[in-house]
């Protein structure tokens, strides 16, 4: 199985995908995080942040998960999950796929901004930004959409969320 944590920076996927690994994991499941930022450091950070770019790091981590899922692990993935054509490739590649939006409003996501990222971008010091200079077309149908805006939601309720999802017989494929 591979859960798949979409969302634009700062929406929580991260923290929202750990506490949803330890739980699995509570459970005896052999489980993986797989986060995208470290993905890029794993890889040998030889990718910048350009579309061409993410479009590679996004096939590398649908094969990679793939791999672990044919190996018997389940995978928790969070990322930002750019491209359909990738999200289309899973549901066709993975044994069971469960895909979450973490939607979060832009100004409150400028609001976070923990990084600096999206302040940067509107000031023309960082470029490639995703949600300012790369549009973000949200998933089209996932399977379970999280509102994670204000008031900010405790990961631990957002992971039962996502639990509670995951206990449901597999949706057909779309």
């Amino acid at each position: 199985m591979v859960v798949w944590l979409i969302g634009l920076a700062g929406a929580g996927k991260t923290t929202i995908g750990r506490e949803v690994v330890s739980r699995l994991r509570s459970r005896n499941r052999a489980t993986v995080f797989i986060d995208g930022d470290a993905m890029r450091a794993i890889m040998g950070e030889d990718l910048g942040h350009t579309v061409e770019d993410r479009r590679r790091n996004a096939g590398r981590v649908c094969r990679l998960c793939q791999y672990l899922e044919q190996q018997g692990i389940d995978v928790v993935c969070a990322i930002l999950s750019l491209f359909s054509e990738s999200r289309a490739w899973n549901r066709r590649h993975y044994a069971r796929y469960v895909e979450v939006f973490i939607s979060v409003p832009m100004e409150e996501l400028v609001r976070r901004d923990q990084k600096g990222l999206y302040t940067g971008a509107r000031e023309g010091r960082i470029r490639d930004v995703v949600g300012v200079d790369i549009p973000f077309e949200p998933p089209a149908a996932p399977d379970l959409v999280v509102d994670n805006g204000y008031p900010l939601r405790s990961p631990s309720g957002i992971a039962e969320d996502i639990l509670r999802a995951l206990s449901e017989p597999a949706s057909p494929e779309r």
